[in-house]
This record gives C-alpha cells, sequence and structure tokens, in this order.
C-alpha cells in the first residue's frame, strides 16, 4: 500500500528531515510513526499525500510512484488519502456540515447524497447535535473530530493523522483512538505521527521510530508482500 525506497527530504542543504528510509505499509495495516520534535514525522506524513516531493528515492502509494506524478495527476491520488491535520485546518466561517461536505463537493457528489452521508459520519462521530456550529464554538475534542469526519467521510483507503491526540486530554485521546481503530478494522490503513508514549504503549500496534529524518527502529516489519 505504502513504499518508501532509500527515500530522503532536505528543506535546505545541510540539514535532511528524512535520511535515507526504506519502509513497507501493506495494506490494512495500523502503524504509529513516532520519535522527538523534529524527527521528520510530519515529513514523511506529507510525502504520501503529495504536499512534498522527496530530493531522493521513490515513494509509492497505492500502486502509484508518487514521485512521478504531474501536478494534475495529485488530485486523483488524494481522493483516496484522508488526513488529519495537527491544527485541524477547519474552514472558521463555515459550519460543522459544510467543513465536512466540502471532502465531497470536490468530489463531485450531489447534494442529496452529500447530506445523508456528512449526517451519517457525524452521527458516528458524536457530533450531529453540533452539525450548525462553527468551529470556533467547539472545544479541541470537538474540532478533532469533526475533522476526523472529514477524513473518514468518503471512506478512504489510506487515513493519515499528524499529532492528533497533542492537545486532548485522556478520554478524548481514547475517543479519537477508537475511531482509527474502528476505521482500520473496515479496512482503512492507517498512519499515526505522535510523540505521545502512553498512547503507543496502549495500542499494541506497529511503531517506526524515527530519529534527525532515520529509521531507527521498526518493531514489526511486515513479511506480507504489498
Amino acid at each position: 500500500m505504502i513504499q518508501f525506497h532509500n527515500v530522503s527530504m532536505s528543506y535546505q542543504r545541510d540539514m535532511a528531515a528524512l535520511n535515507d528510509v526504506t519502509l513497507k505499509v501493506p495494506k490494512g495495516d495500523f502503524v504509529f510513526v513516532t520519535g522527538p520534535s523534529g524527527a521528520g514525522k510530519s515529513t514523511l506524513l506529507k510525502l504520501v499525500y503529495a504536499a512534498l516531493s522527496p530530493s531522493k528515492g521513490q515513494v509509492i502509494v497505492d500502486g502509484q510512484n508518487v514521485t512521478r506524478m504531474t501536478r494534475s495527476q495529485i488530485p486523483l491520488l488524494r481522493r483516496s488519502v484522508g488526513v488529519v491535520f495537527q491544527d485541524f485546518k477547519l474552514l472558521p466561517n463555515r459550519t460543522v456540515l459544510e467543513n465536512v461536505a466540502i471532502t465531497l463537493e470536490v468530489l463531485g457528489w450531489g447534494k442529496r447524497d452529500i447530506g445523508k452521508k456528512v449526517h451519517h459520519i457525524l452521527r458516528l462521530m458524536g457530533m450531529e447535535h453540533k452539525i450548525n456550529a462553527t468551529p470556533l464554538r467547539l472545544s479541541g475534542g470537538e474540532q478533532q473530530r469533526v475533522a476526523l469526519a472529514r477524513a473518514l467521510v468518503n471512506d478512504p483507503k489510506i487515513l493519515l493523522a499528524d499529532e492528533p491526540t497533542g492537545n486532548l486530554d485522556d478520554e478524548n485521546k481514547e475517543q479519537i483512538l477508537a475511531i482509527f481503530r474502528e476505521a482500520n478494522i473496515r479496512g482503512t490503513t492507517v498512519m499515526v505521527a505522535t510523540h505521545d508514549r502512553r498512547v503507543i504503549e496502549n495500542s499494541h500496534k506497529r511503531v517506526i521510530i524515527l530519529d534527525k529524518g532515520r529509521l531507527v527502529e521498526d518493531n514489526d516489519v511486515p513479511k506480507q508482500e504489498l
């Protein structure tokens, strides 16, 4: 599903955000990516959904070589990738319904189908009662659930999350992780970047550790072919 072959990424000549990273994430896997601040976690996720292009190496996502994609091909890739950003990136002047619906609008869904799907996903997130609220009227945990609803509303093959539990209390952390687990059970490949060791230790999932841009540990090297 996701493959990195000797991938390096440099923002400046003398600073490598990623350095010669090789890894494979099979379809349906659930992976935590961790390491200290500046280790390269966010950069790795950005390479998966083509927000960045590697300085060296190859990135393969769902059988497609992201490294060789033209700008016009990238939107098609992103249709199968849901992303939960660290700062949520919700539109402040749009309602909860509108923030979630925008994913399906971009994909060309009809209004009636959008309404049904958005109400369904918000009901699963426990956010249907906030459907007409704007993000500024929501708590941090509520904003996170809306961001997650937006990422999952089109049933993506891959779900990426960058520090999704960073500012949440323990109860909200568990609720968010439960949603990740449910998506994974339904077949979505999940990659979560986090520095929260308690979340990782309680999950019993595969863990990839980065340090200074290098992959220093992978506790569950997959044995199946991609």
